[in-house]
């Protein structure tokens, strides 16, 4: 995710990194060679003249702008149920802790509710991992003890057996006396809010944008923008290809940037940063146990969180 301070008026018309310009410009490129020839040769393929105007690239460029914005509506709506997901996620873990280092009878330097905290951080690593399909070994080897880094080892939905393990380790706390069942039903409400974070993340990653709908979209920007330089080449002449690559930039960048936020949970730069927050849920846990926060839970980048 692009993180990066608001600039003046005037260099935000310059700024190259954090912008989808480096994507689409090969496609700009081609729309003004393509501008260019048509104006070369006024507007005409071969020996034939083609007729068209103005007027109809007006309505179909309403219409498209109308479509588009829709379109970006629902994947926004994608980001922004993701974003609110793993911001509760931060919150529901922190709480956790909290109630495991104060209301379950054991000092807070104990080894067992050290293993409830890095169980919770190994829970946030899980499910980034799952979202984005990637191998959470070296994770799990690092916060979790072998035994249990092996039998998650096989498992295909491995925060749901982490959410396990935390259930037996309150359940192993009420019957040593140490938790009563009032602390066992807070504990275990935010347990089930962690489960339902899971069940959020994974709706958004299961059911995407039915793929023929921005299919139609996609080839509809391009066949409008490459058709344009033939409706504009008569009225406004010479002008023809800076109009029609600035026309071209904002449906070609709309339709990029749209692209990339409807699947919230990837690693493309406008994604949500999953790394980033992953660590700040560990550096965070970590503190409140009262350990040694690492320096690597640091962003690598000031401008793209990963």
């Amino acid at each position: 995710m692009i993180i990066r301070k608001k600039e003046n008026w005037f260099r935000m018309l310059f700024v190259w990194k954090g912008s989808v310009l480096p994507i689409i410009l090969p496609r700009l490129l081609v729309l003004l060679l393509l501008s260019v020839v048509v104006v070369y040769f006024q507007g005409r393929l071969f020996a034939y003249k083609v007729p068209l105007n103005p007027a109809a690239f007006t309505l179909l460029g309403i219409a498209l702008a109308i479509f588009l914005g829709f379109r970006n509506n629902a994947s926004y709506e994608r980001f922004w149920e993701g974003r609110k997901l793993w911001g509760a996620l931060l919150i529901d873990t922190r709480s956790l802790t909290r109630q495991a280092l104060t209301m379950t009878g054991l000092p807070a330097d104990s080894p067992q509710v050290l293993q409830f905290v890095k169980m919770l951080i190994a829970f946030a690593y899980a499910l980034k991992h799952q979202l984005r399909r990637t191998d959470p070994s070296q994770d799990f080897q690092r916060l979790l003890p072998p035994d249990l880094v092996q039998a998650l080892g096989k498992a295909r939905f491995k925060p749901i057996l982490l959410l396990r393990e935390m259930g037996q380790w309150v359940q192993s706390g009420k019957e040593a006396g140490r938790i009563d069942s009032i602390t066992q039903a807070a504990i275990d409400h935010n347990l089930n809010q962690l489960s339902n974070i899971v069940g959020g993340c994974e709706r958004i990653a299961s059911t995407p944008i039915p793929y023929t709908y921005s299919v139609l979209l996609h080839r509809t920007v391009y066949l409008y923008c490459f058709l344009l330089p033939f409706g504009l080449v008569d009225s406004i002449g010479w002008m023809t290809p800076l109009i029609v690559v600035f026309v071209g930039y904002t449906f070609m960048a709309l339709d990029s940037i749209v692209n990339e936020i409807e699947e919230p949970f990837g690693t493309e730069p406008n994604d949500l940063a999953l790394n980033a927050i992953c660590q700040t849920i560990e550096a965070s846990l970590l503190e409140m146990a009262g350990q040694e926060v690492p320096q690597s839970l640091t962003p690598k980048n000031k401008f793209i969180l990963d």
